[in-house]
């Protein structure tokens, strides 16, 4: 009889000091997560973020195709977990290049309506492990619900890469991150080499962005020009709210542009059937272009800003950057970062 009991008393005491080792008592739920589950970092705002160890969902907010795209570039696009908001959703663009990157948010609910308002049901029906912004007011908004949130900022050129970096870590995932960094200066710097010779009075100007409502949609956009070899005139316009220049009939005379890069067809129709317009460089010869949206568009804030220089050469000097020499650039961009090849017929439709 004492020998049993020894035994169930050694059995207790082994039981429990596998309990101790493991840690097989239930964590309640109002008990904090264990510190190895989750880790902070610090956002473009400067503020201490809190998040899980690992990634698995995404939300993102606001700015939605460029936070897509980053997302997308850093190859997680199966982690974003609500759809566009109705105005992105409604672009053609969207159904035709964003569900190839990501398939499952056609099935994901929208986290913003119509007017940008947060559909607060719909995300904590979701509650995504990262919510992305660019918009400081949607901080607080989220947070206020438990979420955690990170804000990222593009107000300046080289913001692109802070954001990369900041992603990387986020999303373990630095090696990507700096395989990005070194393509994008890889493109800059060869497109500055590819546009060396051009002599100033021979690099032709250039107008970007509705033409027709005189605004460009984007200070920091207007970069990609100078380095494709052009002289951009819309940045000469005056500013409007810090984001964007707006300028006058009467100034686009003046500057009169060799070409113009609009943002639709519809934009391309307008300013070709207004007789105001006729009279312009770019109209008589006709050299008004449509800047691709693929991810998004490829003008304003996106990680695909270094096909933005190639595609513009393009149109500027195409013996310099053939159509050959473009649709390999735009291959290898989007397979090897967004992991998807597109077909050669798809890939001339891109460049136009």
């Amino acid at each position: 009889m004492k020998t049993n009991r020894k035994i169930v008393a050694l059995l207790l005491v082994f039981v429990l000091s596998m309990c101790c080792l493991t840690g097989c008592t239930k964590r309640t739920a109002n008990e904090t997560p264990d510190a190895k589950q989750t880790r902070t970092v610090t956002d473009m705002a400067g503020r201490t973020v809190t998040i899980p160890a690992e990634i698995k969902s995404i939300g993102t907010f606001g700015a939605i195709g460029v936070l897509n795209a980053f997302v997308e570039t850093m190859g997680a696009g199966n982690k974003i977990c609500n759809e566009g908001s109705t105005s992105f959703v409604k672009s053609p663009s969207w159904a035709k290049y964003q569900y190839l990157f990501t398939p499952q948010i056609k099935d994901c609910p929208p986290f913003q309506g119509a007017d940008s308002e947060i559909l607060i049901e719909n995300v904590l029906a979701k509650k995504p492990d990262l919510c992305l912004t660019m918009m400081p007011e949607l901080v607080d908004q989220l947070e206020a619900q438990g979420l955690n949130v990170l804000y990222l900022s593009w107000t300046e050129t080289e913001d692109v890469k802070k954001c990369i970096t900041l992603l990387g870590e986020v999303l373990n995932a630095p090696d990507v991150a700096a395989d990005y960094l070194a393509y994008f200066d890889k493109m800059v710097a060869k497109a500055e080499d590819m546009t060396k010779g051009i002599k100033e009075e021979d690099k032709k100007t250039v107008a970007y962005g509705s033409v027709s409502s005189f605004t460009q949609p984007h200070i920091i956009a207007e970069w990609w020009i100078p380095k494709a070899g052009g002289i951009s005139v819309t940045s000469k316009g005056e500013t409007s709210n810090k984001e964007r220049y707006v300028y006058t009939m009467e100034d686009l005379l003046k500057w009169n542009p060799d070409v113009m890069i609009v943002s639709s067809s519809a934009e391309q129709k307008n300013v070709l059937a207004d007789a105001r317009f006729a009279g312009i460089t770019a109209v008589k010869n006709k050299e008004i272009y449509i800047m691709p949206r693929i991810a998004h568009v490829w003008g304003n804030r996106t990680t695909e800003q270094p096909l933005t220089i190639m595609w513009t050469m393009n149109k500027l000097y195409p013996q310099i950057m053939t159509d050959e020499a473009l649709a390999k650039e735009v291959s290898y961009f989007y397979s090897h970062f967004f992991k998807h090849d597109f077909t050669n017929e798809q890939i001339k439709e891109i460049i136009g």
